[in-house]
């Protein structure tokens, strides 16, 4: 004890540790269950660390090819990369190996789901404005960050799934005009799949991504310190002050708790379900290649981009095919990928709010907002579902040009469809909230007056109840106005055509005036 408190005051008078433990103990956390969406991410992230690290003792990465003499029988004898040979004995020789592969390969979709939820209700709830821009960003780098680390993981066992896998990127690649046969080149290193693949992606898998990632999680964990938590509207609770508990030692407690239960279910689902069964793959062989060969989900809206766009859209110019047929997704995806990440700018921009906000909207508060993201969620899951397109048609025991055609209505009429519906159902719920704030809710009670007319009582909200259906700000339409010289630009007609349609068909929020009134 004596010399753990002498290096404890050693440590602190030349770094002042204490001072800054202090401080971050005192940081509030929310009590919202939503807000522990990010936790899971950063859990499952531990346990993808921790399982890897065992991983690595045993995995070699190398593609000189040998002969497979081990515990699984159905596969003696036959060719095969030192890379899956070494998986196989990870999964069938070292004792507990199949446990931390199955493990690591759970917690790695976790991650990834986590991180997609965490930026929905981010998204949502308009969490991303303004000081949290830049964490949004970073959030989004995490997200495109965590979908790299899963496809370079998921393609180092070499079996013949992740090498059709790694063959459609190869294509994809190659698609690119002019530079594609050359990145193709440096990336395999030969004609595919090459002889140093499998090695480069070990360095970016282990090393290169993670470091990136960690780094990343960091500077996101420092700006939600520094910009405080958002929360959600109650009585009392403004964009200066934040209510829910403190780190030390409160959260601290709950947190190490729910890290263990995020553990402990993530063990119990790779021991109970099977994932990635490589030993029924085989190695990679370009030639046996049939329905079935789908991503991991989260990467699965780029194969479904590839497989929506009709075959034969190629062009010669100058000497170059152009393969439209994949030109096309890329660009789209990429697009697409923009958009999100610089969503809160262009929102701050077609809105002209550059005020700080604390407290988290509720959707239907932000009908055009929720609509967006509906639509852009079901974009997603169009081009998520067809990836399954080949699934779908076996198991349904229908035609994959009926699937293909009716995939494309999905992707591309869905988010309009989307659109609209989501917008109508907000200004719905806004307008029943409206009513409930003014009259109260139908207690199904009927009383007769004394004039023999019959009505039902109303039952009024307590105070609490109403602020949530009251507390929302009424933003107006951008004005168009004469600039320094008097002129109207066609900037400036965009922002506020942009802005008049974010903002039509908007609820006014009830004011206490209009409750005074309702009361007497």
């Amino acid at each position: 004890m004596r010399f753990t408190g002498w290096a404890a005051n050693y440590i602190d008078e030349r770094t002042s540790a204490s001072t800054a433990v202090k401080s971050l103990g005192r940081k509030i956390f929310p009590d919202h269950w939503s807000f522990m969406l990010g936790e899971v991410a950063l859990y499952s992230f531990v346990v993808i660390l921790l399982s890897g690290t065992f991983l690595t003792f045993f995995f070699d990465p190398s593609m000189t090819e040998v002969e497979y003499e081990g515990s699984y029988l159905p596969l003696n004898g036959i060719p095969m990369s030192v890379a899956y040979h070494s998986s196989l004995d990870i999964s069938f020789e070292i004792r507990g190996g199949l446990l931390m592969r199955q493990v690591h390969h759970w917690a790695a979709l976790l991650f990834v789901a986590s991180i997609g939820l965490h930026m929905l209700r981010v998204f949502f709830t308009g969490a991303f404005r303004k000081p949290r821009e830049l964490n949004w960003v970073i959030g989004f780098l995490l997200f495109v960050l965590a979908m790299a680390l899963g496809f370079t993981g998921y393609s180092l066992p070499d079996d013949l799934l992740s090498g059709n896998g790694l063959r459609i990127i190869d294509g994809m690649i190659k698609a690119v005009p002019v530079a594609g046969a050359w990145i193709s080149y440096l990336l395999f290193g030969d004609e595919f799949p090459g002889t140093d693949i499998i090695p480069r992606l070990y360095v970016l898998h282990i090393l290169l991504l993670p470091a990136i990632l960690v780094a990343l999680i960091g500077a996101h964990m420092v700006l939600l310190i520094v910009n405080k938590h958002t929360q959600f509207a109650a009585p009392g609770r403004t964009n200066d002050n934040v209510v829910g508990a403190p780190i030390m030692p409160v959260f601290a407690a709950k947190a190490g708790g729910f890290f263990f239960l995020v553990f402990g279910v993530i063990v119990l689902i790779a021991s109970l379900f099977t994932i990635n069964p490589i030993w029924n793959y085989g190695p990679y062989d370009p030639s046996p290649v049939s329905a079935g060969t789908q991503p991991d989900w989260y990467i699965g809206f780029a194969d479904g981009a590839l497989r929506l766009i009709p075959p034969g859209l190629e062009s010669v110019i100058f000497g170059y095919t152009f393969s439209w047929n994949i030109l096309i997704p890329l660009v789209g995806l990429l697009v697409f990928l923009a958009v999100v990440a610089v969503y809160p700018f262009l929102e701050a921009w077609v809105t002209g709010d550059r005020r700080e906000h604390h407290i988290a909207d509720r959707p239907r508060n932000a009908p055009t907002r929720t609509a967006i993201g509906a639509a852009g969620v079901t974009f997603y899951a169009g081009l998520w579902a067809a990836a399954s397109s080949d699934i779908i048609a076996t198991h349904f025991r229908l035609s994959i040009e009926g699937v293909i055609h009716g995939l494309q209505a999905v992707t591309v009429l869905g988010p309009i469809v989307a659109y609209f519906v989501t917008k109508r159902v907000c200004l719905a719920l806004m307008r029943k909230d409206r009513e409930i704030a003014l009259h109260g809710f139908e207690s199904g009670r009927i009383v007769r007056l004394p004039g023999g007319e019959y009505i039902e009582v109303h039952e009024q909200l307590d105070d609490y109840e109403r602020w949530k259906l009251v507390s929302f700000e009424e933003y107006q339409p951008l004005v168009v106005r004469p600039d320094a010289r008097g002129r109207i630009t066609a900037r400036q007609r965009v922002r506020a055509g942009l802005s008049r349609w974010f903002f039509e068909d908007r609820i006014a929020p009830v004011t206490q005036n209009e409750i005074e009134s309702q009361k007497h």
